[in-house]
This record gives C-alpha cells, sequence and structure tokens, in this order.
C-alpha cells in the first residue's frame, strides 16, 4: 500500500495496474480514521490482487480536485484505467465488497 503525494505517480498507477482503490481522507477525519483499517483489511483478505493507495486530501488538494473528489472519506475503484465506482462519506464495507467482487472474479479467476 501506497501514500500517494504526487499526481502523476497516482496517474500512472491507475494506467498501469489492473485494479485499483483510491482512498481519499484526511487525519480529521473520524470516519476517515475509522473506516481506514477496514478497506485496508478487506483488500487483504479478498482483494489481494488490487492495489491500494492512500491521498491525504489535505496535505495535497490538487490530487482529489483532478478526480473531482470535494469529500472524505472517498473511496474510487477503477478496473483497467477507468473508473468503476465512487464510494463518499459513508461507506459500507459489505457495499463496497459487493460492488468490487463481480467485476474483480471476472478480470482475475
Amino acid at each position: 500500500m501506497n501514500n500517494i503525494s504526487n499526481l502523476d505517480e497516482l496517474v500512472q498507477i491507475v494506467l498501469h495496474e489492473t485494479a485499483v482503490i483510491i482512498y481519499f481522507y484526511n487525519d480529521d477525519c473520524p470516519p476517515c480514521i475509522s473506516l481506514r483499517p477496514k478497506v485496508e483489511g478487506l483488500v487483504k483478505s479478498t482483494f489481494q490482487k488490487m492495489k491500494l493507495v492512500w491521498v491525504n486530501s489535505k496535505n495535497h488538494p490538487e490530487i482529489p480536485a483532478q478526480y473531482n473528489v470535494f469529500a472524505n472519506p472517498t473511496i474510487l475503484i477503477f478496473f483497467e484505467g477507468k473508473e468503476f465506482r465512487r464510494f463518499s462519506k459513508y461507506v459500507s464495507i459489505s457495499e463496497l465488497e459487493q460492488a468490487i467482487q463481480r467485476y474483480y472474479d471476472l478480470i482475475f479467476e
């Protein structure tokens, strides 16, 4: 898992990785802090082939602005370089898992 602080680096990851989760957060956001380990656990247990990256929106506001992200936490899911889904503010881990599972299985199974 990577902390991203450069827009070009993030663009390259999205273009070159088959599946990417971008987690936008800031350290002053209690939901961001409580959701983060759950997302990390989901990727480790269920979606090991996905690349998970973290973007601190407060420290690097130009990155979320480029992706039209205006709230934290926001999770963007990319498959094959294209945005597949986005979740913002109140994110259910089970909804996130269900949204990813079918497409993930089609690509990796």
